[in-house]
């Protein structure tokens, strides 16, 4: 089976070369661009490419998924240094003959992801698949740097308190609870009572089982 190598460093591809000669793949091939592996395609599709995803010009996910149904009877092998998790989900649900293996991972693996395409298979590395069972992290809220005070009144104001009830609550006057009110929502970098309502349950700085009660 003819196999393009859609990799942009000449010592990867001199590897993957001497990789697939020890498999007795003769006709190995190179393609510097997308235009020239999709006209290498239309000429013969039924072929193995080997595409280093985050080298080559390939926009995204949604991208590879047209081409991996545009030429279905092509095998690929995303072979990348690094691929994000949601980029993976994603080609592992719509690219259903796309395997992926990691240039970090061992000689052993590699040649496995090669075999696997060689033979109509799908074959994702062992480091990739521990990644996709794992939940991915939502970014932590940063807690902006408010005093006791703006955080007692941004409870209140969470709660649904106006201006003039927490002044009363608080023995204050309404100008100077509206000027706290002014620097939390500066701090916070909200706009309205909403936004600032928003962020203080995200980011824990109200309780929501009292928010809610």
């Amino acid at each position: 089976m003819k196999v393009y190598l859609a990799d942009n460093q000449d010592i990867t591809r001199a590897g993957l070369t001497y990789l697939l000669s020890g498999m007795d793949v003769k006709d190995t091939k190179y393609t510097e661009d997308k235009a020239e592996l999709i006209a290498a395609l239309r000429s013969d599709s039924k072929t193995v490419v080997v595409l280093d995803y985050t080298l080559f010009d390939i926009n995204d996910a949604n991208e590879l998924s047209i081409l991996c149904q545009r030429f279905p009877s092509t095998w690929w092998v995303l072979f990348s240094d690094d691929l994000s998790q949601d980029f993976i989900h994603q080609v592992a649900i719509t690219c259903p003959t796309c395997g992926i293996v990691l240039k970090e991972c061992d000689m052993a693996e590699i040649r496995e992801a090669l075999r696997y395409a060689l033979t109509g298979r799908r074959y994702i590395c062992q480091q990739v698949m521990e990644q996709m069972l794992t939940p991915e992290k939502k970014p932590a809220v940063e807690r902006p740097n408010l005093t006791k005070t703006e955080l007692e009144i941004l409870k209140d104001i969470a709660l649904g308190m106006t201006s003039r009830e927490i002044a009363t609550k608080r023995f204050s006057s309404f100008h100077t609870i509206n000027t706290h009110r002014k620097n939390i929502f500066r701090k916070l970098g909200v706009n309205n009572l909403q936004e600032a309502t928003k962020y203080a349950l995200r980011a824990g700085l109200v309780d929501a089982a009292e928010y809610y009660i």
